[in-house]
């Protein structure tokens, strides 16, 4: 049922530090329009900065963003509410992160929540796309010998640079998917100059806040339905390149495996690099792994979400000039111990990244989008990268990389897309109800005849979703962390196996492998750090700030006067007393989890720092263990 409605005029009340103010707004006025109007009202110059929230915490997720395609009834505004204005003194980027993740459901469906694709159009893009903008991207050819008639100092069709995105250039030199930004290249060329041609993300949802007729399921029109969605390959891909900085970050992750037999997750902290090998490419390197809380089995790996003291281990890495930039998985069945090969088990006729995998990755994706300047609304895709172990065509163990493409974010974003239940290889499109409207999805293939058909996409075969991303070792290895070689690296957090735990007894015996001219070097291991940092016996926390700036900087000035700290001092003083204890201070006291004899209340001692009742010969608590 439509209905002719005339604009209706109404107030939003915008309360600030200095007051409330009320903005008379437009029934279709845009979210621009609003903030335009606010910056009037409270005589804001040019150059101010403030953002408008819905909700008094304002969160990332409640930012109102300046969008000349979105209205303000997009988001639920109505007449009378209340926002929130905060005045910014510097200009800085609101960073997503995993604290704002949703969960999974019991239907193994991942919901997310809120839509991070409309946070905010005044994210800034990160400096690796700033400079890839800077630069022409043409690709320059020699004078040929043979076709060029013409001088040293002119051009021919045989010689002129051609565009970054040349499809013959991009077979000669087998580079299956353009680069990102080769593909932007391509939109924004001609005429127009990409004008009439914004990127947007499609939609599966019911559009919001229509007042032409009652909420979905009972009433609903043409002009609020999602289209139908076609399924493409997609051409480009945002990453080109994954490495790892040295071997021993892959190796030390593998161990895990290797110990017990279980499958492994990781999360992936390095920065971006242009990639020279690809035109306008970009390359993640990775510095360190992160292993979140996890149970893991030989078959399953389960994690809660969002993670454990993620906001942390993010600041951490975000001081030592790092970000998460993907994750991984191990997937490795034995083929032969005593060769030490693993099965091949991923491949053409099976699949390569199962559907459960791809919801993840798709998860994973959504949450970490890509600011992206030719955007509606700020953001396309994802840099996040999805690396699996598992076993090669030689049965050597092997890193192949994978994203899903922006299709497939947007179906898990809009919580369309799921799993089946016997075959990995095929996910499935949910079927609309009265909860959830569900817009048909289709793929294209080719029948025996050659000729293109169009199916529904239940199910759906997941090689649809996957662009693939190759994954190298460096040329030259470095070590941005662990610099020093031939220590022994201190426990990766989160591994309950003996010889494995942190613990104050890893960590008196990780600090007497260092000379007192070491300290630098000593403190540059991700996992120390986060230990240091999470460890709530130890007086640390925003107090190894200016430790993390002096590893950054590689500044042993610095490094050496954090040491002098008082705070540093109590966790010396705890070292000569828990080596006094043990007697040799390179022996490790990690608990084997293994359950304790009874106790006798009469040969106990209480542990000062958190309390927690010992047996009299144990010279460590166990509970923290921290020396008695």
């Amino acid at each position: 049922m439509v209905c002719n409605c005339e604009q209706l005029i109404f107030l939003i009340r915008v309360q600030s530090s200095s007051g409330v103010k009320r903005v008379e707004c437009n029934d279709d006025e845009t979210t621009s329009q609003f903030i335009n109007k606010v910056k009037d009202a409270f005589q804001f110059d040019s150059q101010s900065d403030f953002y408008v929230y819905k909700d008094r915490s304002k969160s990332t997720s409640s930012i109102i963003p300046s969008l000349e395609r979105k209205a303000l009834k997009d988001y639920g505004l109505k007449h009378g509410d209340l926002v929130f204005l905060e005045v910014r003194k510097d200009k800085r980027t609101n960073d997503v992160t995993n604290n704002d993740v949703a969960h999974t459901n019991s239907k193994n469906s991942v919901i997310i929540t809120p839509d991070l694709l409309s946070i905010s159009s005044s994210q800034i893009e990160d400096e690796i796309d700033t400079n890839l903008w800077k630069e022409s991207g043409l690709i320059e050819r020699n004078r040929d010998q043979k076709t060029c008639k013409h001088g040293l100092k002119m051009k021919c069709v045989h010689c002129t640079p051609i565009e970054p995105y040349d499809e013959a250039y991009l077979k000669e030199h087998n580079i299956k998917h353009m680069s990102f930004h080769s593909y932007l290249r391509k939109l924004t060329d001609g005429v127009d100059k990409g004008k009439f041609a914004p990127l947007e993300d499609i939609n599966c949802k019911v559009k919001p806040g229509c007042k032409r007729h009652l909420p979905y399921p009972v009433g609903i029109c043409s002009a609020c339905l999602p289209n139908a969605v076609t399924l493409n390959r997609q051409v480009y891909r945002h990453i080109d390149n994954v490495v790892f900085e040295n071997a021993s970050i892959v190796e030390r992750f593998l161990n895990y495996w290797r110990t017990t037999g279980h499958q492994r997750v990781g999360m992936l902290y390095g920065y971006y690099d242009q990639h020279k090998d690809v035109p306008l490419g970009i390359k993640a390197t990775v510095v360190a792994i992160y292993e979140p809380p996890q149970e893991s089995t030989r078959d399953v790996i389960k994690m809660q979400l969002p993670e454990k003291n993620i906001s942390l281990v993010n600041r951490i890495a975000q001081q030592l000039g790092l970000r998460r930039v993907g994750w991984i998985f191990t997937d490795l069945v034995p083929e032969d111990i005593k060769k030490g090969t693993v099965k091949h088990t991923r491949r053409a006729d099976t699949y390569f990244l199962s559907a459960q995998e791809c919801l993840m990755a798709g998860y994973f994706q959504t949450i970490h989008p890509n600011p992206c300047r030719v955007s509606s609304n700020g953001f396309f895709g994802s840099k996040f990268v999805t690396i699996c172990a598992t076993g090669d065509k030689d049965n050597q163990v092997h890193m192949e990389g994978y994203q899903v493409s922006n299709q497939c974010m947007a179906l898990v974003r809009d919580n369309c897309f799921l799993p089946t239940k016997d075959a990995p290889e095929l996910g499935y499109v949910r079927e609309g109800s009265k909860e959830q409207y569900v817009p048909d999805v289709f793929f294209k293939e080719k029948d025996n005849f050659g000729n293109e058909i169009t199916k529904s996409a239940r199910p759906l075969p997941v090689e649809y979703l996957l662009v693939d991303v190759p994954v190298s070792a460096p040329v030259e290895q470095r070590f941005t962390l662990n610099p020093l070689k031939n220590k022994d690296p201190f426990p990766v957090e989160n591994r309950f196996i003996e010889g494995h735990l942190q613990d104050f007894s890893a960590l008196t015996h990780y600090l007497n492998q260092f000379t007192s001219d070491q300290f630098l070097e000593a403190m540059s291991d991700f996992h120390l750090l986060l230990y240091l940092a999470t460890n709530e016996t130890l007086p640390f926390n925003e107090a190894i700030d200016p430790l993390l700036t002096a590893i950054k900087k590689n500044d042993r000035e610095a490094a050496e006067e954090w040491k002098k700290s008082d705070k540093w001092a109590t966790v010396e003083q705890l070292i000569l007393a828990q080596s006094a204890e043990t007697g040799s201070p390179s022996t490790s006291n990690a608990n084997t989890g293994n359950l304790s004899p009874p106790r006798n209340r009469d040969t106990q001692w209480s542990c000062k720092y958190c309390t927690f009742e010992n047996l009299e010969s144990s010279p460590n608590c166990e509970m923290c263990g921290l020396p008695k």
